[in-house]
């Protein structure tokens, strides 16, 4: 099955996160630094993977921003890259094939390897 509807980026988004909240070597980040509650923030990641891939116009922060000010307070390593898109395309094989889930997973990359070149230029 491939992903198709709202419930089903939010059911991969709630398996993922449970495998990158059980693995110490990224789980910190999420726990201790940024301090998130991921109940509360499932809806906001929600929200940007339906705009990545159902062209939705439903997220409405900076991505980047956010992940420039988190790598203030803890700098992200091509480790903690590497960890979250292993997780991410994991989850997205376990669960789903398609176009959609290939999609998602080019995505993935994109966004990971940008990130990583945007939060280590000078």
């Amino acid at each position: 099955m491939d992903i198709e509807t709202r419930e089903h980026i939010e059911f991969l988004l709630h398996h993922f996160y449970q495998k990158l909240l059980a693995d110490p070597a990224i789980a910190y980040v999420f726990t201790d630094v940024a301090k998130i509650n991921i109940e509360t923030h499932m809806p906001i990641l929600a929200d940007f993977w339906e705009m990545i891939l159902f062209q939705k116009d439903s997220y409405r922060k900076n991505l980047m921003e956010l992940h420039l000010h988190l790598n203030e307070k803890e700098p992200l390593t091509a480790t903690h890259f590497a960890t979250w898109l292993r997780h991410f395309n994991e989850t997205v094989d376990e669960y789903f094939t398609g176009e959609k889930a290939f999609l998602a997973k080019q995505r993935a990359l994109s966004i990971a390897t940008s990130m990583q070149i945007k939060i280590t230029q000078p």
